[in-house]
C-alpha cells in the first residue's frame, strides 16, 4: 500500500512537471489570426497576448466599422488557434488520464 502511494506521487509530480513544461512551450508559441482574406492579421503569443496587428491600407478608408469588425474577428481567429493549440498540447500530456469533461486546465 506504501509503494503504490509513493508511485501515485511520483506520477502526479511528474505531471505536474510536464504541465509545467507545457505551459512554457505554449507561451513561447505564436498564432497568427486573419479575416478579410488576411487585409486584417493579429500575431498572438500562446498566452493570448497580441504581439502584431496587421491592417493593409485599403482598409484605412472611411468603413471605419467594418475594419472594427475586421480587427475583432482576427483577433478571435487568433484565440481560437491557442485554444485549439493548448487543447492539442493537453491531449498529448494526459492521454490516458479520466479527466472530466469541461475540466478546464489552469493556463
Amino acid at each position: 500500500m506504501k509503494n503504490a502511494l509513493g508511485n501515485i506521487m511520483q506520477q502526479a509530480q511528474k505531471m505536474q512537471e510536464d504541465l509545467k513544461r507545457a505551459q512554457d512551450e505554449l507561451a513561447m508559441q505564436q498564432v497568427l489570426g486573419e479575416s478579410g482574406g488576411g487585409l486584417v492579421t493579429i500575431v498572438m503569443t500562446g498566452k493570448r497576448e497580441a504581439r502584431k496587428v496587421t491592417i493593409d491600407p485599403s482598409l484605412l478608408g472611411d468603413d471605419k466599422d467594418m475594419l472594427e469588425d475586421l480587427v475583432a474577428a482576427a483577433i478571435n481567429d487568433a484565440v481560437n488557434k491557442v485554444g485549439k493549440m493548448k487543447k492539442e498540447k493537453m491531449a498529448s500530456i494526459t492521454a490516458g488520464l479520466p479527466i472530466p469533461p469541461g475540466f478546464q486546465m489552469p493556463f
